[in-house]
């Protein structure tokens, strides 16, 4: 098993204490203390080489912006990520840019994420045609057209559409073009921001299939973001599962459906439909009541108190920290206790 930090065996991904706030004005006219959206704040974690991490939690939780401070489209407000053991933030622009070589982004709208004015061809070559005029790499352009030609037979695409613009595709064709794009740098990580929500549940599918396979083929890992269960436990290795800007649970994917441990996990798993009938119709569901805190205020002790049927006394103003074995992590009380 590997170390969390600082092991003898060095992870593909290793995040520390990453917290992002976004500023949002001043607390009052006359106030100088500025008011912050605490979106991520203070998440661990470390990601293995082949592996897929699912990351799942309700909307507003803070998932898609872990992607973007991972990947420094946002420069996270403290913490450390670490990629093949260089930590990111240390780096100068061009190291940075070659360490984003081995880590690219699918994201999760394909109608908005593929620039309307350039052809699928253009699309799939452009990171290696930036790296290119860059100097870090060397390739032809007739090499490039040959790395697109592969690329696209290798997402379910003819690359007769190669000369297509992104509007004579559908949804499910055009994030096939924004995996390609992905893999165009030969990456080891993929950052998915919930890449088939907006898809049909039978493209769905189709594209969780295709991820599943790339992944053989190239051995890449995967950091999966979704709110929905029935995907994450298809594509994912391990889960951690977030609320409110915080993973108050990481677990083996078979071992967090069969055994959660965090409340707020039975409930989102109790929210789950069943598809078999019998099943459906007697289980227990839990009902969260009130409503998720808002994310400008912090909150003393556990972030889940107000909602938590099964709360102590100590949980109101002592924060519980990410506990228990090497496979399964959970950040309550309630657990420590058992």
């Amino acid at each position: 098993m590997l170390e969390l930090y600082g092991g003898n065996i060095m992870s593909l991904l290793e995040v520390k204490d990453l917290r992002m706030y976004f500023p949002v004005g001043k607390k009052g006219f006359f106030s100088r203390e500025k008011q912050f959206i605490y979106a991520v704040d203070g998440i661990s974690f470390s990601l293995e080489k082949g592996e897929t991490l699912g990351l799942v939690g309700e909307s507003g939780c803070g998932k898609s912006t872990v992607v973007r401070a991972l990947a420094r489209l946002y420069t996270p407000t403290s913490g450390d990520v670490f990629l093949n053991g260089k930590n990111l933030s240390a780096l100068n622009k061009r190291e940075l840019l070659e360490a984003r070589r081995t880590m690219q982004i699918v994201f999760q709208n394909p109608y908005a994420s593929l620039n309307p004015r350039e052809t699928v061809g253009d699309i799939i070559a452009e990171p290696l045609r930036i790296y290119k005029r860059r100097g870090l790499l060397t390739l032809s352009e007739e090499q490039i057209q040959s790395r697109v030609d592969k690329l696209m037979d290798m997402v379910g695409l003819l690359t007769y559409y190669k000369n297509r613009y992104p509007h004579e595709f559908s949804g499910g064709q055009r994030q096939r073009i924004g995996i390609a794009r992905s893999l165009a740098l030969s990456p080891q990580l993929v950052l998915a921001d919930e890449p088939v929500s907006a898809l049909d549940v039978s493209i769905q599918a189709q594209i969780l299939n295709l991820f599943k396979d790339i992944q053989k083929e190239m051995g890449l890992s995967y950091l999966f973001i979704a709110h929905d269960l029935a995907v994450i436990e298809y594509i994912s290795d391990r889960i951690a599962v977030m609320y409110l800007g915080k993973i108050v649970e990481i677990s083996d994917f078979r071992d967090l459906y069969e055994n959660p441990l965090h409340p707020y996990t039975k409930a989102l798993l109790s929210s789950a439909p069943i598809p078999d009938p019998q099943i459906e119709a007697t289980r227990k569901r839990i009902i969260l009541s009130g409503d998720v805190p808002s994310p400008n205020i912090r909150q003393p002790g556990c972030y889940f108190y107000a909602r938590c049927s099964y709360r102590l006394e100590k949980c109101k103003n002592h924060e519980p920290s990410l506990q228990g074995s090497p496979t399964h992590k959970t950040a309550c009380f309630l657990c420590e206790q058992s």
